[in-house]
Parts: structure tokens; C-alpha cells; sequence
């Protein structure tokens, strides 16, 4: 296979849609970022899913590219924050487990535990009927773990109203689950509060 010499003439080529240089390109890249992002998360299957998921990234927004003066810092950074992403979510779901844990009483199963499905059902259905700004505001607040500033910054609005669009989103969260499952409230108002901090 022809070796490109010019990694600007690679990226062009993938911009273009030619799969062949996408293809060199992952080569090029996948050993060393597998490496970076095995040391960020410890997990070889993190390692694994987060290469994918940038590759597929830069595949699917190819496009944008053209506009990186610098490919591999933008390839580490994306990468750095995919997996910061996932060990975020990884670990909001950990809690939320110890607390329905904590919560049950012990040699208690069966509905109890079953309880924790449900509330991350009834939570992603909340989700979903919030209105579109709010829904935004949560999903890059809580789900991927922007600050309120990076928030404002990527939907171009103010800072306080991300505030608002946040404080109004957990509200009506909060209301939809006592409203659709108020059986869940009993054991797991708690566990809801550290799904939602």
C-alpha cells in the first residue's frame, strides 16, 4: 500500500469521503490513542469503545476537519473527553446502584430490586418529555458533564439560563417520577437525588 507522506494530504482525502485513507488513517493512529486511553481509564474495554467511538466520529464529521490546525492534539483531545465521559456515566451509575442497595432491606429481592430498573426507566421517560432547551441543558449537564459555562457556550446562551433551564428540568423530573411512579419515591428518593446532583 502507498505510503502518504503529507498528513494533510491523508486528511483531505478523508474529508473527501475516501475510506481507504480513512482507514490508513485509524491505522496510523489506533495503537498509541488505544495506549492513551487504556492508561486514562484502566479498562482495555473502555480503551476498546472509546477508540471506536472517536474514529467513528471523525468519520461521521469529516467535514469539520478541515478547519484542525493541529489533527493530532484535536484526535487526543476528543479521545480524552469521550473517556471522561464514559468513567462519568460509569460512575453515576455506580452510585445509583449503592444507593438502591443501601436502600433495600437486607435478604429483601425480587420488587425491591427490580426497583432500580424502573427508576432509570422512569428517569430516561422524564428525560424525554422535557421540553427541547431543557432536555439540552440535562443531557450536557448531567449525561456528558459540562460546566454551566461550557453549557451556555455550546447552545449560545447565558450562563443563568442554563441555571434556570436546569433548576426547571430537575423539577419536572422530580414531579414526573411522583406524578408516574410514586411507588418508586418510597425507597428511592435518595438514590434519585444522586442520579440527579
Amino acid at each position: 500500500m502507498q505510503q502518504l507522506i503529507n498528513g494533510n494530504e491523508l486528511i483531505i482525502r478523508v474529508v473527501q469521503g475516501d475510506e481507504i485513507a480513512f482507514g490508513q488513517l485509524f491505522r496510523q493512529y489506533k495503537n498509541k490513542l488505544y495506549s492513551f486511553i487504556f492508561h486514562l481509564s484502566g479498562s482495555a474495554t473502555i480503551a476498546e469503545d472509546v477508540l471506536q467511538d472517536v474514529f467513528l466520529k471523525i468519520w461521521r464529521d469529516r467535514d469539520k476537519l478541515t478547519g484542525i490546525d493541529n489533527f493530532n492534539a484535536y484526535l487526543y483531545r476528543m479521545a480524552q473527553n469521550t473517556a471522561i465521559n464514559v468513567l462519568r456515566r460509569q460512575s453515576r451509575e455506580a452510585l445509583l446502584l449503592n444507593e438502591v442497595q443501601r436502600l433495600v432491606p437486607e435478604g429483601i429481592q425480587g420488587d425491591e430490586l427490580l426497583a432500580a430498573k424502573e427508576v432509570r426507566i422512569a428517569l430516561q421517560q422524564a428525560i424525554n418529555n422535557l421540553p427541547p432547551q431543557q432536555q439540552k441543558v440535562y443531557k450536557l449537564g448531567k449525561e456528558q458533564g459540562l460546566s454551566y459555562e461550557q453549557i451556555a457556550a455550546a447552545l449560545a446562551i447565558s450562563t443563568s439560563t442554563v441555571r434556570n433551564h436546569m433548576v426547571q428540568a430537575l423539577k419536572a423530573i422530580r414531579e414526573y417520577i411522583a406524578l408516574h411512579f410514586p411507588a418508586l419515591l418510597i425507597y428511592l428518593v435518595p438514590a434519585l437525588t444522586v442520579m440527579m446532583a
